[in-house]
């Protein structure tokens, strides 16, 4: 993995974190917004990915250590995502009822 890619990885991490904080006080306007962020990002990332790469003698240290450090940020932005996920399931389901007409009913 080109080592240079991983700036790339960060700066999703960082965006997907905070999207999470974001969801955690309720902020989905906040969530939306930084989601775009993180399509922008993905963009890019894969339009770098394509890039020839430079080559690297094998079993170079720094490539080693991008590859798990990819690894541990992709971990902490699936974790995120499922946080948020977790979230967003009841502004979800109310956004679908509104949509659908259907009211909600105080017990």
């Amino acid at each position: 993995m080109d080592p240079r890619l991983l700036t790339y990885y960060e700066a999703i991490e960082r965006a997907s974190a905070d999207m999470l904080a974001a969801a955690r006080s309720g902020n989905w306007d906040e969530v939306l917004k930084l989601e775009g962020a993180c399509v922008l990002l993905i963009s890019q990332l894969k339009h770098a990915a394509q890039e020839p790469e430079p080559p690297a003698p094998a079993r170079d240290p720094q490539a080693q250590e991008a590859v798990r450090a990819k690894s541990r940020i992709m971990r902490r932005i699936l974790v995120n995502d499922a946080e948020i996920r977790h979230l967003a399931e009841p502004w979800l389901q109310d956004l679908d009822d509104t949509l659908a007409g259907r009211s909600k009913t105080l017990h």
